[in-house]
C-alpha cells in the first residue's frame, strides 16, 4: 500500500534539457576557435571560397561536392523531422536556448515570468536591455566568426579594420536577435516561426510527440500545474497545438504534482500517437528518407575522399580559335583554371597525358607554385597534326610535381580550324 510521506521525487528532464543547451550553444560557439594544422575546424573562407572542414579544404568550385552537402544536409533536417518533431524546438533551437537564457536571468533578478510574459519594474527592464543587447553582439559576432577567425576578428575590430561586410553583417544579425529579444521571444515560435508550420505537414506516425493522454484523462486532478509551466501559454489537455515546441515542461509539472499522490505522470513522450514506442518508426517512408540519407552521406564522403589534390578545370580561349601553323600542325587555345584542395603549397608542371606523344603543350611548361587554397589560371596552347583532327580529338592534361607524381587532371577536345565556308 502507498505511504504518502514517502514520496519518491520524478525525474526531470528539465536539468537534460538545459544541460544539453549548454553543451549545444558551447559547441557552437566554441568551434572557431578550434583548429587543425593551423585552420580553423570549420570556417567558409569567403576570400578563396573555400570551405575548411575539419582539416581539409573544399574550394566552393567542387560544384559537385557542394551540390551532395546541400542535397545531404536537406535529407537530414528531413529525417529529423520525421523522427523527433518539434522536438528540436524545445531543445535545440537557437531560438529557444536564447529565450530560456533570457527568461532564467531575469528570474534571478526577481522578474516575474509567465507564458513569455516579463512583469518587471523600470531598473529590471533596464538591466535586461543590456542582458538583450549583449547577448545580440555575442550572436552576430559568433556568427561572422564561422568567415573570418576570431583572432583576427578582435585585432580587426580594435583596429577599425575589419572589412566594411563583416561589420554590416554583424551589426544587422545584432539588431534583429536585439529586436526579437527585447519584443517578441516566445511570440517568435506560436506566430512567426515557419518549422512548426512545416512540420505539421511532416508528422508521420512515427514521429516523437509530447501528449496528453485522453484515456488517462480521469486522473487529471485539473491542477493546472501544465498551463503555468507552459512557456508558450497553451494547454496541453486540448490536445496538439501548433503552438507547443516539446520542450517537456509540463511532463515535468504533471510528474512532480502526481508523484505526491503516488501516481504517474499523465503526459509524456511518445512515438506515434498510439504509444507503439521505438518500433513507431519502423515504416515505408522513414526507412525510404534513411536510406536515401545513407546514400547521398556515403557518396559524399566517398567523393571527398577520392577527390584529387588539385582542381583542374579548361575552357576554350574565346579570342583565340583554333589555327594552322607550320608543318601542317594545329594550335588549340585553352585557359587552364588550377585550385590546390591541400594545406601544403603543391608545385606542379602540365603536360599532355602519356598517350598523347603527338602533342605539344605550349605555356604553362615550368613548375607552378600554388599556396594552400590558392587559385591560378594559365593560358595554354596544345599542338597536333591536323590530319587527326577529322574529328574533335580528346586530349587529357595532367598536372604533376617534379617526381611525376600526379596531382590533378583535365580533358579538353582539340578541334581543327573553320573552314572560311564553315
Amino acid at each position: 500500500m502507498h505511504d504518502p510521506t514517502k514520496t519518491v521525487k520524478p525525474p526531470s528532464l528539465g536539468r537534460k534539457r538545459a544541460a544539453f543547451q549548454w553543451l549545444t550553444t558551447l559547441l557552437i560557439i566554441g568551434v572557431p576557435f578550434l583548429h587543425i594544422d593551423g585552420d580553423s575546424l570549420l570556417r567558409l573562407d569567403f576570400s578563396t571560397l573555400t570551405l575548411l572542414a575539419f582539416g581539409e579544404r573544399f574550394p566552393i568550385t567542387d560544384l559537385s561536392l557542394f551540390l551532395l552537402l546541400t542535397i545531404a544536409l536537406c535529407l537530414i533536417f528531413l529525417l529529423v523531422t520525421l523522427a523527433f518533431g518539434r522536438a528540436w524546438c524545445g531543445w535545440a533551437c537557437p531560438q529557444t536556448t536564447l529565450v530560456d537564457l533570457v527568461e532564467w536571468l531575469a528570474r534571478r533578478i526577481g522578474i516575474r515570468v509567465r507564458a513569455g510574459v516579463q512583469t518587471a519594474t523600470l531598473s529590471q527592464k533596464l538591466a535586461m536591455q543590456g542582458v538583450y543587447l549583449t547577448l545580440a553582439l555575442l550572436v552576430g559576432a559568433n556568427l561572422v566568426w564561422y568567415f573570418i577567425p576570431p583572432e583576427r576578428f578582435f585585432s580587426e575590430l580594435i583596429s577599425g579594420q575589419l572589412h566594411w561586410v563583416a561589420l554590416l553583417t554583424l551589426s544587422v544579425v545584432a539588431v534583429t536577435v536585439y529586436l526579437d529579444l527585447a519584443f517578441l521571444r516566445r511570440l517568435v515560435c506560436k506566430e512567426f516561426c515557419p518549422y512548426g508550420r512545416f512540420q505539421t505537414v511532416l508528422v508521420d506516425p512515427g514521429t516523437l510527440t509530447l501528449q496528453y493522454h485522453p484515456a488517462e484523462a480521469p486522473r487529471c486532478i485539473a491542477c493546472g500545474a501544465c498551463v503555468r509551466s507552459c512557456p508558450t501559454g497553451i494547454d496541453i489537455r486540448r490536445g496538439y497545438q501548433i503552438e507547443c515546441i516539446n520542450c517537456g515542461r509540463c511532463l515535468d509539472a504533471c510528474r512532480e504534482v502526481m508523484a505526491r499522490r503516488g501516481e504517474a505522470g499523465i503526459i509524456r513522450y511518445t512515438f506515434g500517437l498510439e504509444s507503439k514506442g521505438v518500433a513507431a518508426l519502423l515504416n515505408l517512408r522513414m526507412a525510404l528518407v534513411l536510406l536515401a540519407t545513407l546514400a547521398v552521406c556515403s557518396g559524399l564522403v566517398f567523393a571527398a575522399i577520392q577527390r584529387d589534390d588539385l582542381s583542374v578545370k579548361a575552357a576554350r580561349n574565346a579570342t583565340l580559335l583554333p589555327r594552322q601553323i607550320s608543318n601542317g600542325r594545329v594550335a588549340n587555345f585553352f585557359t587552364i583554371y588550377l585550385t590546390n584542395r591541400t594545406d601544403e603549397t603543391l608545385k606542379v608542371r602540365l603536360q599532355p597525358g602519356a598517350g598523347e606523344p603527338d602533342v605539344t603543350l605550349r605555356g604553362a611548361t615550368r613548375m607552378l607554385a600554388l599556396a594552400p587554397g590558392e587559385k591560378q589560371q594559365r593560358d595554354i596552347a596544345l599542338e597536333t597534326a591536323g590530319d587527326l583532327l577529322q574529328q574533335p580529338r580528346p586530349v587529357t592534361i595532367l598536372a604533376v610535381d617534379g617526381r611525376d607524381e600526379f596531382h590533378g587532371s583535365v580533358t579538353v577536345f582539340l578541334t581543327r580550324p573553320l573552314e572560311r565556308h564553315e
